[in-house]
């Protein structure tokens, strides 16, 4: 009994010591940016922020995860360095996220203009484990977001997008430490590709 419980303590040091072979894996569907959001060498531009969760029914600690993805959007936006923020109001729905043009709508009351209206839907936020073929165990984290992009000036779409953004791979398990970090790389991946957020 002693010599499998050995066997099972050496397998979970094993695993902690490969945590470090973890890969990003991003997958985006719909209409993307067709250049950043924003450049730092230009003048910063002027953005309303709109941000909910539309978790699943059996989602687990979804208060967690709402602290963790404000926590990531605004570190997201800091960081970005050429975003002036003139607000972050989260929303609710009940079925579905507002329309265009409700969010136009409601932009439209705020005080002072932004160039742009940016929405952010939460899916997913956490992490993720698979056991068993092909792969033995593989993990890690993922966000699963819904971004929309808004000119207030011409009402246009400047981008709707999914995005899957994986973290992770083959033995590696991570927990929800790194959930704000994830979220806010997620979003360096749609609205200012190239933009580093090491």
């Amino acid at each position: 009994m002693s010599q499998m419980r050995n066997s099972i303590i050496a397998a979970l040091i094993s695993l902690v010591f490969v945590t470090g072979c973890a890969s990003t894996k991003i997958e985006s569907t719909g209409a993307l940016l067709k250049e950043p959001l924003c450049h730092a060498e230009k003048a910063a531009v002027s953005t309303l922020v709109y941000w909910g969760p539309k978790w699943r029914s059996d989602q687990k600690e979804p208060q967690l995860r709402e602290a963790a993805a404000l926590r990531g959007i605004e570190s997201f936006l800091k960081r970005a360095g050429c975003i002036e923020v003139n607000g972050i109001h989260r929303l609710s729905w009940k079925k579905q996220p507002q329309s265009n043009e409700e969010l136009l709508n409601l932009a439209s009351k705020s005080v002072p203009e932004s160039e742009r209206v940016l929405l952010i839907v939460i899916r997913e936020l956490g992490p993720w484990l698979e056991i068993g073929i092909p792969a033995i165990l593989e993990g890690g984290t993922e966000v699963l977001i819904d971004v929309r992009v808004l000119n207030p000036q011409t009402s246009g779409v400047l981008a709707s997008t999914q995005t899957l953004w994986r973290n992770g791979g083959k033995f590696v398990v991570k927990g929800v430490k790194t959930l704000d970090q994830d979220i806010s790389s997620a979003l360096s991946t749609v609205l200012m590709p190239g933009f580093s957020d090491e």
